[in-house]
C-alpha cells in the first residue's frame, strides 16, 4: 500500500459512506449530538450511518453535505469536493495497512452478526414449531 498524504487521505475504493460521513463530521468539529441535532435525528441514527449499518434517506444526504460543507457526490462516492484532511498528518505504510486490517475485521464482524441473527431467528421459528406439535 502507497503512503497516504493530506489530500487522499479519503481513497475512495477504500472508504465507506458512513467513514466519510464520520471523517466529515469530524473535520467540520461537530459531535455526533451536535450534527445529530442539527439534522433532527436520533444520534444512535447518525451512529448507525456512520457505522454503516443503515442510510439516510435522500433529503438527510443533502442536509449531511451541506452541513459537512462537502459535495453529495463525495459524500455518497469519495469522489469530488470533500473536507481537507488531517492538518500535518502522513501515515506510514504500516498505519495504512493496519487501518486497512481494521475495516476488513469490521466488515467479516458485521457479516458475522448478521449470519448469528439469521440463525438466532431460524432456530426461533423452529422452536416455535416443535412447541405448537
Amino acid at each position: 500500500m502507497t503512503e497516504q498524504t493530506p489530500n487522499d487521505w479519503f481513497d475512495p475504493t477504500e472508504t465507506t459512506f458512513g467513514d466519510r460521513l464520520a471523517g466529515a463530521r469530524e473535520a467540520s468539529g461537530m459531535s455526533q449530538g451536535a450534527l445529530a441535532k442539527r439534522l433532527g435525528v436520533k444520534k444512535k441514527t447518525l451512529d448507525k450511518w456512520e457505522h454503516d449499518q443503515a442510510e439516510p434517506r435522500a433529503s438527510s444526504l443533502s442536509m449531511l453535505a451541506g452541513l459537512l460543507n462537502v459535495s453529495l457526490t463525495w459524500l455518497l462516492t469519495g469522489e469530488g469536493d470533500g473536507p481537507s484532511g488531517p492538518e500535518g498528518t502522513e501515515l506510514s505504510a504500516h498505519a495504512n495497512q493496519l487501518m486497512s486490517e481494521l475495516r476488513e475485521i469490521s466488515t467479516q464482524l458485521t457479516l458475522a452478526a448478521e449470519r448469528l441473527g439469521r440463525a438466532e431467528s431460524q432456530l426461533a421459528n423452529l422452536l416455535r414449531e416443535t412447541s405448537d406439535e
